[in-house]
């Protein structure tokens, strides 16, 4: 991940560089003048001892304002007086905090806002700035904004206006996609390179031979123009890296900025093949140097000629503890010759035997622009951790390279011509200092990415000569340069690596070849520097650099220094834009136009109304919802047409027949309409230009018959459902408007204009919330005295029935309307045999004596779910729900103020298993409690996709989708009416019932599944009492079930239900409902719930309600004998601890046996032996009682051992899903009471550097001692010798061999296990132990190297973590074809 450090990287002026130690206040300032600084911060890291006026001016400084026209004050105190500006105080005595983040608020002084400061004052340019007044730094930028950036920015996470604006340098800074910040340093660089910017400006792009979104020099160049010409801050790098055939994920990946050079100039020579550009890297960047090996008896020399981009110079030598000091003295070490000798003797051509011999690299020719890679990367084999070495190397800003060349080699006849090998190894330095200490897997493949191209590398082991005095130079002048008058170089380019080896940030500090001015590019922050700042990038701690020297804000250095030769006659000047070549022009010309365009679109945007938009279409009834962006300007007339045409109404309804109407989606209330507004602006009917409003807008249509019905503020919406007692039918709605101040005799009114219905004998039933139903029947009440808020549902009877003189609780209205909004429809799946196919295979006990006669009964007859459910309707057609309520009303007396699912108000009617016990009949009981006459099926009401999630299904039985089918279909007039006129025919858009239905309630989402998961110990309830009758006797409501067959099921055998039933209902009661289209009994199934991403929980507790289901949620029914009261279900997994294949790779801890159940009182010893032969039988595991334990499995750790008295829920706490370990014994258990400890011990042996295998200790205590004797004992190690440390991490607790002995905390001083730092308290630890006197095993470099990749691969395979393992890198690649070719074998 990409750091950017914080404040303690900031380069501080030198009034504070003695205050190192000082501790420093962090306030963060919220600056509440203006809506659009409100959300920005300022962040200023101050010493403890800056005065109250003192941060007064750095705030002022920093927001831009002049001081003294505004306040500080806390921001996190509620009502506190603002800071004293004229305070003298410390911001310690001031009450801030060192150490923490200190809230402010930056707020106006006497109710006006601060002014602004002018650019006279200084606050544009930081150069200009005294160093008492502003802490100078030149990044990596913190996270406000000194110098290194424009005052305005205040946050790492800029806003889209915060790059409109260019910086006051008049450069354009890069946005950093993610982790770019490598290749935005290195673009910066490219482009403030006169050479390499003219010549990408002379290239021109031919369009009809490469398509422009590939071509990286088109891209280029774009990107060129853009940083030269732009007005923004800062531009967006996406469209290069998008020819480099990146995608998104490549901006996550941060590589290194040398490797990055290398490759994009390989992709770039590839682009450029034929064209005049053919040769310019090499023109620019290539030089060449000699490998030599020189004889030392005859002076014969055998050599090769190399070609370079870039010298990569060593900071530190491989095995020295002082690090070079310049990058002077790096040069001289990388041409010094080393002496081949002894073993390493050089064979001789012409002396024809072993010779002592010197090999070096002279350098032939250095390139125009020399490229300095300061190797701060590094490996460390003692801690196997890659590291960044921090070491000062200084450089000078103008470098004299002549005595690094040598001429003398040339002239020596005693040389063999050797062919040039710089074709072959382009770009790559072949010295024993240029080795790459970077690639730590062979197997990843580096550079541009091209279908007939292979990269050929060659990689020395580094060695290191010693010190050698330096050889005489004669004249500094290589053979191509002999035209140039000297060999001094100007550094013009400094590449900053701020952090360590695992990430970090790069920026840039470039000089401009204009004006001579250094500039710090980072990413977007374009700010002058100082020739200190770039003296500040040396790195390490020497020197007087404050606070600045500690070891974090180190790692701040020069990582890739570029520098130019001083020759008047080959430096050039930048290209003036009247200069550009035309193509550029026309190209300057394309961009400056599509600027201006998007210009013009951010002002439309500004001015642009964005606000949610619904409809209710008029054929498919749903609810339809859209995003309405429109302008201003635009007219209510206008708007309309374009939500019609957003909608796709056209060719539905006519445009004549739509409006716009404010909408309060929530309440689902249609708040006004607009009669007569239609030529008002859009700005002013919604109250100005926002992105979100409080309300919505709804399209609402008419049919062309129906008028629009004016909608007035202040009014309430009411949805009427007409219920029909005969038929006991609830109608769909009818929207009717009503004021708060209407009386209850004024709403009866409406409403009989409304339904049709008599007011005389009407009564009204107000449904507040769920299950909550109020009958209004005082005539004098107002509405709003009732209840009635903006959206409101009732349910209005209008009969002669004699229900009128009963009790609303008991009444059949009452009845009728608890059904109704208690009933859900769930999609059911069965197994896929057949009903009553199963029958014989159920060995649960009888329920009772007629029980099995019927499953027979049932089996024989060979009906189908069909048939059942058929003749299951037909025969509850006659039991109307009035015979219900007097069967109720004989066997209870019932109270008017409950309606609890346990008590007698509901029908208590003789269950269906019963009556079929009774009756013998081959098909039980389906439903009961309702008339199914007048149903229909809902053609809308299909199958939900799998993906449908837990918040799209309805728990609202305001919204109930069985509503159409549970209830009858008739309708009455769709009419809308209010006190002061007739009826009126109604649009249809807005009466509706799916008006309501689709709109789903949102009270349950995210609901916790509590009754399916046993998180109580109470086990499961059985579905029958102690007298064998089942509970479902005792009380039953309502269910109803049909078939329905899925679309994409055709040819599946696969049978489902589509259930209507009561939530209230008892999981016990539901399946027995299941039961005939099962076709085994209730206990022999088991019912699975299935949430949103297809993942099954089974329902386990018969006890509970269906009341956390809702509106179309899915169930699978699967053959299995179901829990009874006090049964748990139960995996068992084997614990493999003495496994022969432990330790290698791909070997795991544990591995799944089987599902069993275990009982409540149980022994330990009776579920082991109703283990053995299911062990045997699934498992093919033949053991004896006496040779396995069980024992507690905490995910993949051992636990408590079971002893065989133990009883479950007793001495046991045991779940629902419970996981157990089962381990098979070498010997009978020696566990014997539940005060032992049983620990797992292992031996290591350094001088084998091996694990030995596992091997248990049982402890009488936990005494250390005790432990210690017995490891003693066990192993043979002196007692004083013997030394222990407990596991690290889960089960086994693997650790590589490589770090075991020194990473682990042995011999801690304690006395006993269950302390600190142990906290051994419970079976089945882990420890280790050794001899204090064995001493590790001495591995060269070649078997350190091959243990650690086999550790590697070991520890990989078996699920750890490898703490000295880098984690892989992706390889940075350029793909010329437009993007990486899809191989599963690719990295």
């Amino acid at each position: 991940m990409e750091m950017v450090p914080s404040e303690e990287n900031q380069l501080v002026p030198k009034e504070i560089e003695s205050a190192a130690e000082e501790p420093r206040v962090l306030c963060i300032v919220q600056d509440t003048t203006n809506a659009k600084t409100v959300n920005e911060r300022l962040t200023l890291n101050l010493p403890a001892s800056t005065s109250i006026v003192k941060l007064y001016e750095d705030v002022a400084h920093k927001a831009g304002y002049v001081n003294g026209t505004f306040e500080l004050a806390w921001g996190n105190v509620v009502d506190t007086a603002p800071l004293d500006q004229a305070s003298e105080m410390s911001l310690v005595e001031s009450g801030f905090e060192p150490g923490k983040r200190n809230f402010l608020q930056l707020t106006d002084k006497d109710g006006e806002q601060p002014q602004i400061a002018s650019d006279e004052s200084g606050t544009a340019d930081s150069s200009g700035l005294d160093d008492s007044s502003q802490d100078r730094f030149i990044g990596p930028l913190p996270r406000d904004g000194t110098v290194g950036c424009s005052s305005d920015y205040s946050s790492p996470s800029y806003s889209y206006s915060s790059i409109l604006n260019k910086s006051e340098t008049g450069y354009v800074g890069l946005v950093n996609q993610a982790m770019t910040c490598y290749l935005n340093s290195l673009l910066q660089t490219l482009f403030m390179t006169p050479e390499f910017r003219n010549a990408l400006y002379k290239w021109e792009f031919e369009e009809s031979e490469e398509d422009p979104v590939t071509s990286i020099p088109y891209q280029l160049q774009r990107l060129f123009v853009l940083l030269q010409t732009s007005k923004k801050r800062a531009i967006e790098t996406t469209d290069v890296t998008r020819s480099f055939g990146w995608d998104s994920s490549e901006a996550w990946q941060q590589h290194d900025v040398q490797e990055l050079c290398r490759v994009m100039f390989d992709a770039l020579e590839q682009k450029w093949k034929q064209t005049e550009q053919a040769d310019l890297i090499n023109q620019l960047y290539q030089g060449k140097l000699k490998d030599y090996v020189r004889c030392l008896e005859c002076g014969y020399e055998s050599w090769r000629i190399d070609t370079y981009l870039d010298i990569p110079l060593v900071i530190r030598p491989f095995g020295a503890s002082q690090a070079f000091g310049s990058v002077e003295e790096a040069l001289q070490a990388f041409i010094q010759p080393e002496t081949l000798d002894g073993p390493n003797q050089y064979f001789c051509e012409r002396c024809k035997k072993k010779c002592d011999a010197r090999k070096g690299l002279r350098f032939l020719h250095f390139p125009y622009l020399l490229t300095l890679q300061l190797k701060r990367f590094d490996f460390d084999y003692t801690t196997m951790h890659r590291i960044k070495l921090n070491d000062r190397m200084t450089f000078p800003e103008e470098l004299d390279m002549s005595p690094f060349i040598d001429l003398e080699d040339e002239k020596s006849p005693q040389t063999e011509s050797c062919t040039d090998s710089g074709a072959e190894n382009e770009g790559s330095c072949h010295s024993d200092q240029m080795s790459n200490d970077f690639s730590t897997d062979d197997g990843v493949d580096e550079g541009i990415c091209l279908d007939s191209t292979s990269a050929t590398e060659r990689v020395l082991k580094p060695k290191v000569p010693p010190p050698l005095p330096p050889a005489p130079y004669s004249n500094p002048m290589g053979p191509d340069c002999s035209r140039q008058s000297s060999l001094t170089f100007e550094l013009f380019s400094v590449m900053v690596h701020s952090g360590s080896a695992a990430g970090g940030h790069y920026y840039a500090c470039i000089k401009s070849f204009s004006d001579g001015q250094w500039y710090s590019f980072n990413d977007q922050h374009v700010s002058k520097i100082t020739q200190d700042d770039i003296r500040k990038t040396y790195g390490g701690s020497s020197g007087s650099r404050g606070y600045y020297s500690s070891a974090f804000a180190s790692s701040t250095n020069a990582y890739m220094l570029i520098y130019r030769l001083k020759d008047p006659s080959r430096n050039a000047k930048y290209l003036d834009v009247e200069d550009f070549p035309e193509h550029i022009k026309r190209l300057v010309q394309r961009e400056k136009e599509s600027e201006e365009q998007e210009k013009r679109q951010r002002e439309i945007e500004r001015n642009t109304c964005k606000i949610k938009l619904f409809c209710m279409h008029p054929f498919k009834m749903i609810m339809m919802e859209n995003k309405l962006e429109v302008h201003k300007d635009k007219t209510l007339r206008e708007a309309t047409e374009i939500a019609y045409k957003l909608m796709d109404l056209e060719g539905t309804v006519p445009l004549s027949c739509c409006r716009l109407v404010k909408y309060d989606e929530f309440h689902e209330y249609l708040e006004r309409s607009y009669e007569g507004e239609e030529d008002m602006p859009m700005g002013l009917l919604l109250g100005g230009v926002k992105s979100s409003y409080m309300f919505d807008l709804l399209l609402e249509t008419r049919r062309p018959d129906q008028v629009f019905q004016p909608y007035k503020p202040g009014e309430v919406m009411v949805k009427v459902h007409a219920v029909d007692l005969k038929s006991e039918t609830i109608a769909p709605p009818v929207s009717v408007r009503a004021y708060l101040n209407q009386t209850i005799t004024e709403f009866k009114q409406l409403i009989a204009q409304a339904t049709g219905l008599s007011a005389e004998t009407m009564r009204v039933v107000l449904e507040r919330c769920y299950n909550d139903l109020r009958l209004l029947y005082v005539p004098n009440k107002t509405l709003k005295a009732e209840g009635f808020f903006r959206s409101n549902k009732v349910f209005v009877e209008s009969s002669d029935s004699p229900d009128h003189q009963v009790t609303f609780t008991d009444s059949l209205l009452w009845k009728l309307l608890d059904r109704h909004g208690n009933t859900i429809r769930l999609f059911v799946s069965l197994p896929e045999q057949s009903p009553g196919s199963l029958a014989h295979r159920t060995s649960c006990p009888k329920v009772s004596g007629d029980s099995e006669d019927s499953f027979d009964g049932a089996k024989g007859s060979g009906q189908s779910v069909e048939a059942i459910l058929e003749e299951s309707t037909e025969k509850l057609k006659n039991l109307s729900l009035q015979q219900q309520q007097q069967q109720q009303q004989q066997t209870s007396s019932t109270s008017d103020s409950q309606k609890s699912s346990d008590h007698s108000d509901f029908e208590h009617i003789e269950s269906p298993a019963a009556e079929s016990d009774n009756a013998a009949q081959p098909a039980p009981q389906v439903t009961s409690g309702a008339s199914t006459g007048g149903t229909v099926s809902d053609p809308e009401n299909q199958f939900p996709s799998e993906e449908r999630s837990d918040s799209d299904v309805n728990n609202d039985r305001s919204t109930s989708s069985v509503d159409s089918d549970i209830l009858s279909s008739s309708h009455s007039s769709d009419t809308l009416c209010n006190a002061d006129s007739g009826p009126l025919p109604l649009a249809n858009g807005l009466d509706s019932h799916s008006i309501t239905s689709s709109r789903r309630s949102k009270a349950h989402e995210g609901k916790k599944e509590t009754w399916d998961t046993a998180e109580e110990d109470s086990g499961t309830d059985s579905e029958y009492d102690e007298h064998g009758k089942s509970k479902g006797e005792a009380q039953y409501l309502y269910f109803r079930a049909e078939p329905y067959s899925q679309e994409d099921t055709a040819g599946d055998n696969q049978k489902y239900l589509l259930v209507h039933v009561d939530k209230r209902i008892t999981l016990a009661a539901f399946k027995q409902n299941l039961e005939p289209f099962v076709g085994v009994t209730s206990t022999q199934f088991k019912v699975f719930r299935v949430y949103a991403n297809n993942q099954e929980f089974e329902s386990v507790r018969l006890n509970e309600t269906l009341s956390s289901f809702s509106d179309d949620n899915k169930i699978t029914i699967r053959l299995g004998r179901a829990l009874k009261k006090g049964e748990y279900r139960v995996k068992v997994y084997q614990l493999l601890v003495n496994d022969p294949e432990v330790g290698r790779p791909g070997w795991k801890p544990c591995k799944f046996l089987l599902d069993t159940v275990f009982a409540k009182g149980m022994t330990v010893r009776q579920s082991k032996e109703e283990l053995l032969p299911q062990l045997k039988d699934q498992c093919k595991l033949d053991l004896s009682i006496d040779r396995f334990r069980l024992r507690k499995k905490t995910w993949k750790n051992p636990g408590t051992v079971f002893l065989d008295y133990h009883v479950y829920e007793e001495d046991i706490n045991i779940s629902s899903n419970w996981e157990v370990f089962l381990e098979v014994l070498e010997e009978p258990e020696r566990m014997k009471s539940m005060s032992q400890l049983a620990v797992l011990t292992r031996r290591w042996c350094p001088a084998q550097m091996k694990l030995e295998p596992f091997r248990e200790v049982v402890l009488e205590s936990s005494s250390v001692d005790e432990l210690k004797e017995k490891l003693s004992e066990m192993s043979g190690i002196p007692l004083e010798n013997l030394e222990f440390a407990k596991g690290r991490g889960t089960f086994p607790c693997d650790i590589s061999v490589l770090e075991i002995h020194q990473d682990l905390d042995w011999n801690p001083k304690v006395s006993t296990l269950n302390v600190w730092p142990l906290y051994i308290c419970d079976d089945g630890a882990v420890v280790f132990y050794r001899d204090s006197t064995e001493e590790p095993m001495e591995l060269s470099e070649e078997e350190r190297s091959e243990l650690m990749k086999k550790e590697s691969s070991r520890l990989l395979k078996t699920g750890h973590r490898v703490s000295y393992s880098p984690r892989k890198e992706k390889a940075l690649k350029i793909y010329l074809d437009g993007g990486p070719t899809k191989d599963s074998g690719q990295d």
